[in-house]
């Protein structure tokens, strides 16, 4: 198993803090805090840190010093959170090497995606990604994020009958092959139980991509790509 990513919050404002830590921990990764720069020195100096997000309660001047110290080649990938008037300041933060600047407010799930986007190119992303017509499903974090916003934890019984299916594209799959390869999670694995988990999947997907087929078994249909 791959080792876990490690994202350090230097100074991110105490709620948004929590939400981000609950947001990337639900999704596999780290998270170590530092209130102060001080403290994030500490911190970076420790090595295994893969992204670092400092937060606007930090000056401006304080963060580029954590960024020539731990940043650039070998070093951490940094995320600067400004206010929106700071335009000098995220020009010469990007100018010194940090991969992304964020102004302030900011979406939580915005941030993460940014920080996914960051531990994908450096072969770190731990995600394993699907994309459905209403929802993207996290398979390696069991984590459904509708479009919506919203966010439902996948039970490994739902993993287990949604990896079946995406592995046999386009195949119908009786009762029997989903009985063999995903296994309900308790006692109760009779063929009528199917039906029910089944409709249970579908709804938590929010997807039409799960066929019925009447007396031969269900089979899942990729969605067409978006072009909008």
């Amino acid at each position: 198993m791959a080792a876990r990513s490690v994202i350090a919050l230097v100074s991110v404002a105490e709620v948004v803090a929590g939400d981000l830590a609950d947001h990337l921990e639900r999704r596999g990764h780290d998270v170590r805090q530092a209130r102060q720069p001080w403290e994030a020195e500490s911190l970076l100096s420790a090595g295994g840190i893969d992204v670092v997000v400092v937060g606007d309660d930090v000056t401006q001047a304080e963060g580029r010093e954590l960024l020539r110290r731990f940043g650039g080649e070998g070093g951490c990938d940094f995320i600067l959170i400004c206010r929106p008037a700071d335009l000098v300041d995220k020009v010469l933060a990007l100018e010194l090497g940090a991969a992304d600047v964020i102004e302030s407010p900011l979406n939580v799930r915005e941030l993460a995606a940014r920080i996914g986007g960051l531990l994908t190119r450096r072969g770190r992303n731990t995600q394993e990604l699907i994309v459905l017509e209403n929802a993207t499903v996290d398979l390696r974090s069991a984590m459904v994020m509708h479009r919506s916003g919203a966010e439902d934890q996948l039970s490994p019984g739902q993993v287990a009958l949604l990896r079946l299916f995406l592995a046999s594209p386009r195949k119908v799959l009786t009762r029997d092959d989903i009985i063999a390869a995903a296994p309900a999670e308790n006692a109760d694995a009779f063929d009528r139980s199917i039906d029910s988990r089944i409709v249970r999947l579908r709804r938590k997907l929010d997807t039409e991509t799960i066929i019925t087929i009447r007396g031969a078994g269900y089979r899942f249909d990729p969605p067409t790509p978006r072009t909008d």
